[in-house]
């Protein structure tokens, strides 16, 4: 288990000193795959940092199966990120050695024998479906496969955590989803913690059991994937999971709105919009309508603009009374 308590962060610049991150409090289960996300120069990247030490938080502590990591010594601490270890958005492989010996080099670091670690190094190459590749060098490889030689690297030293800071962002999308494919099958596999910090909410969905929300150095909001998507009660959360429309009712003089969010047996077999017109004679204009894909689930939403202050106050009671919808006004009533 990962507790991060009362975690602080400051940086001194010329105008004084930056408080990058503020009482940080998040607890990380073992085994569980959970999302950091926020908008660039949030703080996120501080964060994960924080927790292996390559930053060392101003206040607070970082507390990893019992011990706290801040106090440990500089050997503890080497030790220490051989279970925790790291995969970032720029790969960091090193260019000179080819991808079996990127593999090995923690374990030479490690100080074990060269025929275990290259037998080690090309048992994960086959985890990461890269056996071909062993002689290859990074320059050789596409950046899918330089990521996956990075995680090999990466689950060498038998980690319990694995940090991922923005391990897709340079990825196209296609890419991308093969890599978090990879990661969960990791996670699953091998009962791995792992921590992804990005700024893609779609990362979010795709992979991750719980997400925190950090915003402006602070925790804007924290739960399970599924409800943070369904009821999102803090703005930045809200600019994340609804772009597109928060933006559209941050600039609409329409002031008669309602969203939706319901599972995918609603958005495929139910005609919500319909029946709401035929049973309560309510007609709705539907503004926006999407369906995301969360843990293997469908979660469609809809954001509905009515005529007047009535439809509005009856749609709320009508689509309030089935089970599994969240109705939210957002202007006016």
């Amino acid at each position: 288990m990962i507790e991060i308590k009362d975690l602080s962060k400051s940086f001194k610049s010329q105008n004084g000193d930056f408080e990058a991150l503020k009482n940080i409090n998040i607890t990380i289960k073992d085994g569980e795959i959970f999302g950091i996300i926020g908008m660039s120069g949030a703080g996120k990247s501080t964060l994960v940092r924080c927790i292996n030490m390559l930053e060392r938080p101003t206040n607070g502590s970082v507390i990893i199966d019992g011990i706290d990591v801040g106090s440990l010594s500089s050997k503890e601490l080497r030790q220490t990120r051989r279970n925790v270890t790291m995969i970032f958005q720029g790969f960091n492989l090193l260019m000179q050695r080819n991808v079996l010996k990127n593999v090995c080099f923690p374990l030479e670091l490690a100080g074990v024998p060269r025929n275990e670690a290259e037998k080690r190094a090309l048992e994960l190459l086959e985890t990461v479906g890269l056996t071909e590749k062993a002689s290859a060098y990074p320059a050789q490889l596409s950046g899918g496969q330089q990521q996956r030689v990075a995680i090999a690297r990466a689950l060498a030293t038998d980690p319990k955590v694995l940090l991922c800071d923005e391990a897709t962002s340079a990825l196209d999308p296609k890419t991308t989803r093969s890599i978090l494919a990879l990661i969960k099958d990791i996670n699953k596999k091998l009962g791995i913690t792992v921590v992804i910090i990005t700024h893609a909410m779609s990362v979010i969905e795709e992979i991750c059991d719980r997400v925190a929300i950090i915003d402006g150095g602070k925790i804007a909001e924290i739960g399970a994937v599924s409800d943070i998507f369904s009821s999102p009660e803090s703005r930045a959360a809200r600019n994340l999971v609804y772009p597109e429309e928060n933006s559209y009712i941050e600039n609409t003089d329409n002031n008669r709105m309602l969203r939706l969010v319901f599972g995918g047996e609603y958005s495929a077999d139910i005609p919500l919009i319909a029946r709401l017109a035929m049973e309560k004679g309510i007609a709705a204009n539907i503004i926006m309508a999407s369906t995301k894909t969360i843990n293997g689930n469908a979660v469609g939403s809809m954001l509905l603009s009515f005529r007047n202050d009535s439809d509005l106050i009856g749609a709320r009671e009508y689509f309030g009374s089935i089970d599994k919808i969240v109705c939210e006004v957002l202007k006016n009533v």
